[in-house]
């Protein structure tokens, strides 16, 4: 199904950035893995082979981690234009358009109540064992 380009275009591209970060740290996970792991994929393929404006040494490690990284993110992609995918994705977006964003003051004023509940409770939870260890002491040691 073909979509308009600002069709849920944000979170398409948000959803697709963040997980290619994430396969593509995987697979640098994967390159200094398999480096570790077989010390022969850690030479270079020859001495010339340096990619120079990234700095890497091509070695086989690097091309397999290469390899699964090009293929995860075009394979993410493709998820991603699937009619199911993309129409979750444009409908999110639709529905966080109809939100109404807290203003700064009620930001704070939630916060405010927020941390006074958790200091009450931590206070009470805290009052309670102690009241509760002290009366399991005296009907335990009669003391």
């Amino acid at each position: 199904m073909a979509y308009r380009k600002d069709q849920g275009r944000m979170a398409r591209m948000a959803a697709f950035w963040s997980l290619a970060i994430l396969a593509l740290w995987g697979a640098r996970a994967l390159n200094i893995q398999l480096g570790v792991w077989f010390r022969s994929m850690s030479e270079r393929v020859s001495p010339d082979a340096y990619i120079p404006v990234l700095g890497i040494g091509v070695t086989p490690a690097f091309l397999v981690s290469a390899l699964v990284g090009g293929l995860s993110v075009f394979l993410l992609y493709r998820w991603l234009e699937k009619p199911k995918t993309a129409d979750l994705l444009i409908d999110t977006e639709g529905e966080l358009r109809k939100v109404t964003w807290p203003t700064f003051k009620d930001v704070v004023n939630s916060s405010l109540v927020v941390i006074f509940c958790v200091v009450f409770l931590m206070a009470f939870l805290a009052g309670s064992d102690a009241l509760i260890a002290r009366v399991t002491k005296i009907l335990w040691f009669g003391a």
